[in-house]
């Protein structure tokens, strides 16, 4: 009894912790703790200068029907024409996309051998003539002032890498995931306030060209970025006003798919990509790794071990009958919101499923591995 008491015990308080309790210890330590401050600018923004030589490098595969949208978006950014330079890495594209980036005035596009967004991202920044190489997805869309904002902070020597603030655009549909986002934004702000953030997105980061990481082809950046360049001894930032949108999955059940297959990605990283060694971690940034990575990934099993012991722990007090109850009442909510679309429904739906797509993606990974390439989510174009 002692022994599921604690398994409990543990699990539902590592839950609170990791799901609400890590972004209160944030907040408090804003506080009380010096933010890391700002050096004296560095050469890549010097007045002398002026703006850094840019290279964006967008990995494209089968993306005929955005590619021209995403080249013009660029093309009208609020930065110096003669400092950006507009790469398309074509990753074996079997439509239009290398001809479409090409008419679209695309400073240079790469018609690759199909190896896999990793790869396609690797050739584009041997081939980048900028100082700083940016990355963002083909179905994604930057305002003006984005990447000005991106790489300000460059201007601090010790920042290797910056990500930027994606809005998820659905109008209609299921998918939550813009809620469950805004938090996560909230969340980095705190962290990169604080040493730096924990992991990054797709739409819109930057690397100084100098720390630009060549990693394993199933180990995407977002993820293995931010904690490798804190072991090498830079800075990983969060700029707010570096902002994209982009077109979310529609449904609940697409972010699930979505989700299983960034896991699959994600998973390898945790295990064997170096995040859980502490060599190159000062105490608060291993805190961090712990605190939103590591448990929150381990967060499908803590809830699987918090039901099966407080079903247990019946007739032991009613504190274990709350938790029964409580956690009954949200996988019920979630399977009804396959039939009623209201929004605390829907909010239990896509916690349920989102947090099982954790275990499912190691599942993946551990069955069978994970491939190197990679197909644009249903409905996100």
């Amino acid at each position: 009894m002692t022994a599921i008491l604690i398994l409990f015990w543990a699990s539902t308080v590592l839950l609170l912790y990791t799901q609400v309790g890590y972004a209160m210890l944030l907040a408090l330590l804003t506080r009380v703790r010096p933010a890391p401050g700002q050096l004296a600018p560095g050469q890549l923004a010097s007045p002398a200068s002026g703006p850094p030589s840019v290279s964006v490098i967008v990995a494209a595969y089968a993306e005929q029907e955005v590619i021209a949208d995403r080249v013009a978006n660029l093309r009208a950014l609020d930065y110096p024409a003669d400092r950006l330079e507009v790469v398309v890495a074509c990753d074996g594209s079997p439509d239009a996309t290398v001809a479409r980036a090409l008419a679209a005035g695309a400073d240079l596009v790469l018609e690759l051998e199909r190896g896999g967004k990793i790869r396609a991202q690797d050739a584009g920044v041997d081939r980048a003539r900028g100082e700083v190489v940016a990355f963002s997805d083909a179905n994604v869309l930057w305002d003006p002032g984005a990447l000005r904002a991106l790489v300000a902070p460059f201007a601090d020597p010790r920042v290797g890498y910056v990500c930027g603030d994606v809005r998820f655009v659905n109008q209609r549909g299921t998918n939550q995931e813009g809620l469950y986002w805004r938090y996560e934004m909230a969340v980095r702000r705190l962290e990169s306030g604080l040493s730096s953030v924990t992991g990054g997105n797709g739409a819109i980061y930057a690397t100084r060209r100098e720390a630009y990481l060549v990693v394993d082809p199933i180990m995407g950046h977002d993820l293995s970025f931010p904690f490798n360049m804190v072991k090498r001894g830079w800075r990983a930032v969060y700029a707010p006003e570096a902002r994209a949108s982009e077109k979310m999955v529609p449904t609940i059940e697409g972010e699930f798919a979505r989700k299983r297959r960034m896991m699959s990605h994600g998973w390898p990283i945790v295990v064997r990509g170096g995040m859980l060694s502490p060599r190159g971690y000062d105490p608060l940034y291993a805190l961090m790794i712990f605190s939103h990575r590591v448990l929150r990934y381990l967060s499908p099993f803590l809830h699987v071990i918090a039901l099966v012991t407080s079903l247990a722990l019946l007739g032991h007090g009613w504190v274990y009958v709350a938790a029964v109850a409580i956690q009954l009442a949200v996988l019920g909510a979630a399977a009804l919101g396959s039939l009623v679309p209201a929004r605390p429904l829907l909010v239990a739906r896509y916690y349920v499923l989102t947090s099982a797509s954790l275990a499912a993606g190691l599942w993946d990974w551990l069955r069978h591995g994970t491939p190197v390439g990679w197909e644009p989510a249903e409905g996100t174009r």
